[in-house]
């Protein structure tokens, strides 16, 4: 015991700028040597309330004659122990922690400065499991196994947890009469999920699955029993800490990364991590830009652009040149949310894989320069109007692709119309027109390719009355429709 003290006595008064720590994580050996110029080392690892460790120090050469101490966050001693007990090495097996923090290991020689032996040595921290006491810690994977009493109806387990985590956590009975519960609060205690029976399974088991975490922080689970100090079942139950398969940020359509016009955001494809799903929110008639651009690997980049039903909308492989996707002044159909799926070319049974940089951009709204008041049509639009003295005419406008070939009918509802019909570019420039070719007196302009991309005008008006021939006036339909061939 003199010994023992000793040594704490002589770690406790090395100076401050003696320190210095290395990190050290679960399961990674860290390798070292004491002499006269390094008598002694540091190194810190975090770790959870309630886990049970096992470490050891293994000396490798030399006449080393280790001492090895655990101090806690606030440099305070945990345990410090020598090779009293016949070997040189030193074994802590099951090592409960007892507060969440990070911990230091210093690994000395005996008598530090004033010692004399030197060697090398081989120092490890392994995490062998979790105490099923209420209060610990717990990491995706772990079970633990407790007992709800009379006297003790309800346990707490803490979890770390990252925005866009999906958890799934099961209290499954394995003795008594035990009706489970659980919940599940955030940092702030507000109940984010509860779950009191699987529903259509007559298990009296308690399921929260895919949780999806929104944002980082430590989360409670309770786990309980129906009606919890009032209620009366009791029993051993084994609780399941799981992290989905599709967890994480980016994964999945449920936890979506948001991405807004103007962000440009890095990822990965591969086989393991084959989709990445980002999401936006846009106004009816905005006009997007989504360009994936390789920057590493042989990745064939692939984009979907999808609803909020997860329906395609629109898709590309090669349109950003060489193996890049490209989806160009995509015109969103309605308000709402919008999900870009990142990929790769031909999917699951594609071969490439690699870096992308993604980018969303927006052209604004296709119809922020259209004066109020006049309607916005789309292909299939039907809709109606009148053409009389007051309002000789009328304008509408849509937005056309080049290339697309486009039909304009303008019908005659009631009274004696005449109608005509005038198809115009962004500039009001005239294009086409039309009085008689829908027949009767129906104005049709039956086929035109739109040159360019853009906003265009459709005027609605009525064949101008001369030598006497009086204005006509009355209701009219419209119809506007892209021909497909």
């Amino acid at each position: 015991m003199l010994r023992l003290l000793v040594v704490v006595w002589l770690l406790l008064a090395l100076p401050a700028a003696a320190q210095e720590t290395a990190s050290l994580s679960y399961g990674v050996p860290a390798s070292g040597t004491l002499n006269n110029t390094t008598f002694r080392a540091a190194y810190s690892f975090d770790a959870l309330r309630g886990e049970v460790l096992a470490i050891r120090l293994v000396t490798t050469g030399g006449s080393l004659d280790p001492v090895l101490t655990l101090l806690d966050g606030s440099g305070g001693v945990v345990f410090s122990q020598d090779d009293s007990g016949g070997s040189r090495d030193i074994t802590l097996e099951a090592f409960r922690v007892p507060h969440t923090g990070r911990y230091t290991l210093v690994v000395g020689r005996f008598g530090y400065s004033l010692g004399s032996t030197s060697g090398s040595y081989e120092l490890s921290v392994e995490r062998i499991g979790v105490s099923s006491a209420s209060g610990s810690a717990l990491r995706y994977g772990d079970s633990v196994i407790n007992t709800i009493s009379n006297m003790t109806p309800q346990m707490f387990y803490s979890f770390r947890a990252r925005r866009g985590d999906i958890v799934n956590i099961r209290m499954e009975r394995v003795s008594g009469n035990l009706d489970s519960y659980l919940q599940v609060v955030d940092s702030n205690a507000f109940l984010i999920a509860e779950n009191d029976e699987v529903q259509g399974t007559g298990s009296l088991d308690a399921m929260i699955m895919g949780l999806l975490i929104e944002r980082d922080g430590t989360y409670v689970i309770k786990a309980t029993r129906y009606g919890e100090a009032a209620g009366t079942s009791t029993g051993r139950f084994v609780l399941t800490l799981e992290e989905a398969d599709d967890s994480g940020l980016g994964n999945s359509a449920q936890a979506a990364f948001p991405i807004r016009p103007g962000d440009t955001i890095t990822g990965d494809i591969s086989t393991n991590n084959l989709n990445r799903y980002y999401s936006f929110e846009a106004r009816a008639n905005d006009l997007i830009t989504i360009r994936m651009t390789r920057t590493t690997g042989s990745l064939d980049a692939f984009l979907i652009l999808a609803n909020a039903g997860l329906q395609q909308l629109s898709a590309d492989d090669d349109s950003g040149g060489g193996q890049n996707a490209k989806i160009e002044n995509y015109l969103i159909p309605a308000d709402g949310i919008y999900y870009i799926i990142a990929t790769r070319f031909d999917g699951e049974t594609g071969t490439t894989a690699g870096g992308y940089r993604l980018e969303l951009q927006s052209q604004g709204n296709a119809f922020d320069e259209v004066p109020e008041g006049v309607q916005r049509l789309t292909y299939g639009t039907t809709t109606t109007g009148r053409i009389d003295d007051d309002t000789p005419e009328v304008t509408f406008a849509f937005w056309g692709f080049q290339g697309d070939a486009v039909s304009v009918a303008l019908n005659r509802g009631d009274g004696d119309l005449d109608p005509a019909v005038s198809l115009l570019d962004a500039n009001r420039t005239l294009l086409a027109s039309d009085d008689d070719s829908g027949g009767g007196q129906n104005a049709r302009i039956a086929r035109y390719v739109l040159p360019r991309s853009g906003l265009y005008f459709i005027r609605a008006t009525r064949f101008s009355g001369e030598d006497g021939n009086p204005n006509t006036r009355g209701s009219f339909v419209l119809v506007l429709a892209r021909v497909v061939e």
